[in-house]
């Protein structure tokens, strides 16, 4: 047990506590997976998006990924950024473009990947969020499927 004190209160808590995280329980050195989105017809958009993109893009990318599994829900700003709801964005600038992947914790230490876009300026287009959300609701609708 670690101890501490805040004040006159003392507060006692397990070094190996759990933490709940969008009602998923998240074990402390838990090992964090990333999954593309993948369409009933079997197409991967974010895929596809990050392939169209140039090398030092796509370099970027892979390496704000490879935090995001690192990291996972600890990953912050300035390459994740909590968007709206369950939906967070991953962000990543290469030169003046700055890409984006919207994704959910979907279970564990499960991350999905839904929808990739460049951003021009501004907020998240409200078009790229209903894409978002109507993703998430089809790979939740599909998974859940006997």
């Amino acid at each position: 047990m670690k101890t501490w004190s805040r004040g006159t209160s003392r507060c006692h808590c397990a070094l190996e506590a759990l933490t709940r995280y969008h009602n998923i329980v998240i074990m402390p050195g838990m090992a964090w997976e990333i999954e593309y989105f993948e369409t009933a017809k079997g197409r991967c958009p974010v895929q596809k998006f990050i392939d169209s993109l140039d090398t030092r893009s796509k370099a970027k990318i892979a390496r704000t990924l490879d935090l995001l599994e690192e990291f996972g829900i600890k990953l912050g700003v300035p390459y994740a950024k909590h968007v709206e709801g369950d939906l967070w964005e991953l962000r990543t600038r290469a030169g003046s473009s700055q890409h984006r992947i919207i994704y959910f914790l979907y279970s564990g230490g499960v991350f999905i990947l839904l929808h990739g876009f460049t951003k021009k300026s501004g907020p998240i287009p409200q078009q790229d969020l209903r894409t978002a959300g109507d993703r998430r609701s089809d790979f939740l609708a599909r998974r859940r499927r006997p």
